[in-house]
C-alpha cells in the first residue's frame, strides 16, 4: 500500500486536470481552436437515442445483448424526487462495450433481476453510487463490484465532482445540464430528456479509465478500491427512526404538545402522499406543519387562517388536517413525544467544553491534524475519515492509547484499512494526554 509521503507528492503534481488520453472525435460539433480551454459540446449519443425498453420481450433482447457485451457497464437511474412519493427509479440507463446504450422503463419492466444477474460479474460504473443503488436494488439490480466516478474525483482532489464538471475537466466534453430535475415519471418521456439520459452514460467508461490512471498516479488507487468495495458490500440502510423529527423548521418547535402536532400532521401527510403517489411536499409543506404546531388550532377556521392552509385548500382537506391536530391535542402527557431524539454516540461538540474539557481538547487536536493531512493528500476531510468517527474516538478513547488500540477503535467504527493506516498516527498523538497537539 502506498504511504502518505508518496500520495502527498503525487497529489501535489499538476499532471492531470484534463487527462484521459486521446480525446474522442466530437459528436455533432467541430472542435474549437483551443480544445484545452473550450470543452466540446456533446450533443448526441454516438449511436443515436435508443428506443425506450418497456416490454418483457424487448427487455429479453437487452439482457441478451448486455450478457454478450464485454468490460464494465455504465449505469445510471433517474428518479422523480419532488414529484412522486419515494425514490423509485423511472428510467434506467446502461452502456457496455458490444451492447451499446439501453434506456429501460422500470414502470413497464418492474423486475430487472434478470438483467442484474447477467451483469453480476461485471464492474458497474456509477456516479454518486449511493444515490442510485437503493432504487436499483428495488428493481433487482445490485452490483458486486463498482467504480464510483464521483468518489474517485473526491479522492483525486478535484474541486468540482458533479458529472458534468468531471466529464469537462477530465475528458474535455460539455454535457447538457437542462433536465436533471424534471419529472421523470412523465410518460411518454420527451425526446430531449431521453437524449440527456443516454448522454449521462455515454462517457462513464472513459471517465472511469481516466480517473483510475490518475488515482494510480497519486498512489490512491488501492484506497479507492477499498471505498468502492465498502459501498458495494454495505447493507440497505435501516428505516429512519422518527422521520417526522426531520421536518424543516423543527427547531422552532419547543413544547411536547407542539411536537405531537408535527408528528400527527407528518404521519397524515405521508399516508396521503403514499396513497396519491405524490411528493409529500406537494400535499402539505413543512412550513405549514410547523405553523400548525406552533398555533395548535382548536377548529378548522383557526387552521384556515394559518400560512399554508389558505382558501385554495378544500374543506375536506382542512378537516383532515384539523383531525390530525385534534389527535395531538387529545394525547395524555405520557403519550407525548420526548423533546430530544435519543441518538447513540457522543453529544454535540459545542457542549464538550462544559461536559468534558479533556475530550474537547482531544477533538480540537484531532480535527487540526486531520485537516492538515487532508490538505496534504489533496482530498476532503470527510473522505479521509468521517467526522463522526473522529468524534466517537475522541469522546471515548481507548483505555490505553496505543497505535494498535486506536487502529482497532477506528476499524470498529467502520474505517477502511487505508484510512486506519493514514489516521492512526494522528489520533494516537491527539489522544495522548501528555501531547494533545503533538505531531503525527
Amino acid at each position: 500500500m502506498t504511504d502518505a509521503t508518496d500520495a502527498q507528492e503525487t497529489a501535489a503534481e499538476p499532471a492531470l486536470r484534463t487527462t484521459g488520453g486521446p480525446r474522442r472525435q466530437p459528436l455533432m460539433s467541430q472542435p474549437p481552436d483551443d480544445v484545452e480551454s473550450a470543452p466540446i459540446p456533446l450533443l448526441e449519443p454516438r449511436e443515436g437515442v435508443p428506443p425506450v425498453i418497456a416490454t418483457e420481450a424487448a427487455l429479453a433482447d437487452v439482457i441478451a445483448a448486455f450478457a454478450a457485451g464485454t468490460g464494465p457497464v455504465a449505469v445510471d437511474a433517474e428518479r422523480a424526487s419532488g414529484y412522486r412519493y419515494g425514490q423509485r427509479a423511472y428510467l434506467v440507463q446502461l452502456r457496455r462495450e458490444g451492447a451499446g446504450t439501453a434506456l429501460i422503463d422500470p414502470v413497464g419492466c418492474p423486475d430487472l433481476s434478470g438483467l442484474g444477474a447477467v451483469l453480476a460479474d461485471a464492474e458497474w460504473i456509477l456516479h454518486a453510487a449511493t444515490q442510485d443503488l437503493p432504487c436499483l436494488r428495488e428493481i433487482g439490480m445490485t452490483p458486486t463490484r463498482l467504480f464510483d466516478t464521483e468518489l474517485a474525483g473526491r479522492l483525486a482532489g478535484f474541486p468540482r465532482v458533479g458529472l458534468g464538471a468531471m466529464v469537462e475537466n477530465v475528458l474535455g466534453y460539455a454535457l447538457e445540464k437542462g433536465h436533471s430535475a424534471v419529472d421523470w415519471s412523465t410518460r411518454p418521456l420527451p425526446e430531449p430528456w431521453l437524449r440527456y439520459a443516454a448522454l449521462d452514460v455515454e462517457l462513464l467508461v472513459d471517465l472511469r479509465d481516466a480517473l483510475e490512471k490518475e488515482l494510480d498516479r497519486q498512489g490512491k488507487l488501492e484506497w479507492a478500491r477499498q471505498e468502492f468495495d465498502a459501498i458495494a458490500s454495505a447493507p440497505p440502510a435501516p428505516p429512519r427512526k422518527d422521520p417526522w423529527r426531520r421536518t424543516s423548521g423543527m427547531h422552532k418547535v419547543r413544547r411536547r404538545r407542539q411536537m405531537a402536532v408535527v408528528r400527527e400532521l407528518w404521519t397524515a401527510r405521508d399516508q396521503v402522499a403514499q396513497r396519491r403517489d405524490v411528493s409529500p411536499g406537494k400535499v402539505l409543506s413543512d412550513a405549514a406543519i410547523v405553523e400548525a404546531a406552533l398555533a395548535v388550532p382548536t377548529h378548522v377556521q383557526a387552521l384556515m387562517a394559518l400560512p399554508g392552509f389558505g382558501h385554495r385548500m378544500g374543506r375536506r382537506q382542512l378537516e383532515q388536517w384539523q383531525a390530525a391536530v385534534d389527535r395531538a391535542r387529545g394525547l395524555t402527557d405520557t403519550d407525548l413525544p420526548q423533546p430530544g431524539q435519543q441518538t447513540p454516540g457522543p453529544p454535540p461538540p459545542r457542549s464538550w467544553a462544559d461536559k468534558d474539557p479533556a475530550a474537547a481538547a482531544r477533538l480540537s487536536a484531532a480535527r487540526a491534524a486531520v485537516t492538515e493531512l487532508a490538505e496534504r493528500l489533496g482530498m476532503p476531510q470527510e473522505n479521509l475519515i468521517t467526522p463522526d468517527t473522529v468524534r466517537r474516538v475522541c469522546w471515548e478513547p481507548p483505555r490505553e492509547v496505543t497505535p494498535e488500540a486506536v487502529a482497532h477503535a477506528l476499524t470498529s467504527h467502520g474505517a477502511r484499512p487505508w484510512q486506519v493506516e493514514q489516521v492512526t498516527p494522528l489520533l494516537t498523538a491527539a489522544l495522548t494526554p501528555s501531547a494533545p497537539g503533538g505531531e503525527a
